[in-house]
């Protein structure tokens, strides 16, 4: 029998388990409350119009192009869309300076592909988005706290270059950011660029929240404030990856990156050699709803949500003993809770899935250094308020219950 970890690349060794894809089976058992999943509400898709656009390919005649392969950077009429779109934001940008991939997810491997060589830095907050340590962690880099204002650009490079190392690109979620629904001030993003500057490297900014605001004044994103100090976006440093999986739905796996033009040849390039370009039919179809019902989607499933965060936050301050925090998020899928010190999420985490039947995230996930053990992520997006009211309350005793053990 072949010894297939001998004949394994080297990389496989830092390929592991999502544990939040893990924790997704729980949402098939009726009898648990779930905050595990970072998932939008299937109840909020847009299936009628999905549907009416699907029918639209083949009734007009159009099915041929739909089912046929593609151009690598994507279709036009989408990434024309996405132009007019990234505008209202602030990015002014041409059509060569977006590119479609399969979920955003893709993107994010691809950038590490690009940038890391085995051992290189990738800056990266603490927490942060687990599917971007997951889709990195392939190109075998090291990781650096990303500590904005607090640290400064020598300190980054003396660090990588004590190692033999060079920092290769500052990674973050700016807006109500999985997993702690924080969002980058304004200030700090200019900091961040200012890092950046100083590094030399390219700031990847994950917007995949970007149109889930529900109060607050919105920020510009990284790249809009990128493009006003350079005069425009081929002579930036960020690279902006942006998704339809939060807004319309996920399963069409329909992403995009917006940068400059000599970082999109390249992904094109990588695309070409993967998977040749993403699904037609299903950039033709979001190209059709965006055009005609995105901000109609925008304000169904902020309504729903805001709803929802504000049932979480409402109950957690209800239930929840003296020495838990927790962040008030502006927008977004979630509440990122603090246990005392001396707790464990993922132990927390077991005894609440037998005796309470709740399930929520393990912290410690989203540590590059594995620590955060007395962390939680709670999501409120696939829960009612009275399924958020009843779920939090539990969670609370059972975090009462352990303190009064741990005394």
């Amino acid at each position: 029998m072949l010894n297939w970890d001998h004949v394994f690349a080297t990389r496989s060794s830092r390929m592991r388990a999502s544990e939040i894809r893990e924790l997704l089976k729980l949402l098939d058992k009726p009898d648990i409350i779930s905050f595990a999943g970072g998932i939008p509400d299937p109840a909020l898709f847009p299936e009628r119009e999905f549907a009416e656009a699907y029918a639209g390919l083949f009734a007009d005649g159009k099915a041929g192009g739909a089912l046929q392969y593609s151009v690598s950077e994507g279709y036009l009429p989408l990434r024309s869309w996405l132009k007019d779109e990234m505008g209202r934001l602030g990015i002014a940008c041409e059509l060569d300076n977006i590119f479609i991939t399969s979920g955003s997810q893709q993107a994010l491997d691809y950038l590490g592909k690009l940038f890391l060589s085995p051992g290189d830095t990738a800056l990266v907050t603490w927490p942060t988005y687990l599917g971007a340590l997951q889709a990195f962690n392939a190109y075998e880099p090291a990781y650096d706290q990303l500590s904005i204002g607090n640290r400064t650009p020598e300190s980054y490079r003396a660090e990588a270059e004590a190692e033999g190392r060079a920092v290769k690109f500052a990674y973050l979620s700016t807006d109500f950011a999985n997993p702690t629904g924080q969002t980058v001030s304004l200030e700090e993003r200019h900091q961040i660029l200012a890092l950046a500057d100083e590094l030399d490297i390219p700031v990847i900014e994950d917007a995949a929240y970007q149109h889930l605001r529900y109060d607050g004044e919105a920020i510009p994103p990284i790249l809009a404030l990128d493009i006003a100090r350079s005069g425009g976006i081929d002579a930036c440093r960020t690279i902006y990856c942006g998704s339809f999986s939060k807004t319309l739905a996920p399963g069409l796996r329909v992403g995009y990156v917006v940068a400059a033009k000599p970082v999109i040849r390249k992904l094109v390039l990588m695309k070409q050699a993967a998977d040749l370009h993403s699904s037609t039919i299903n950039q033709m179809v979001v190209a059709e709803v965006a055009a005609k019902h995105f901000p109609a989607q925008i304000a169904k499933i902020r309504t729903a949500y805001v709803a929802r965060r504000d049932a979480m936050l409402a109950a957690l301050q209800k239930y929840m003993p003296e020495g838990t925090e927790w962040t008030r998020p502006e927008g977004g899928m979630f509440v990122w809770v603090t246990l005392p010190e001396g707790m464990d999420g993922a132990e927390l985490l077991a005894r609440s899935v037998e005796t309470e039947k709740v399930a929520f995230v393990p912290g410690q996930a989203f540590f590059a250094d594995r620590s955060g053990a007395n962390t939680i992520r709670l999501s409120y997006s696939c829960a009612n308020e009275a399924m958020i009211e009843e779920g939090i309350r539990r969670l609370g005793r059972l975090v009462g219950h352990a303190l009064a053990r741990a005394a």
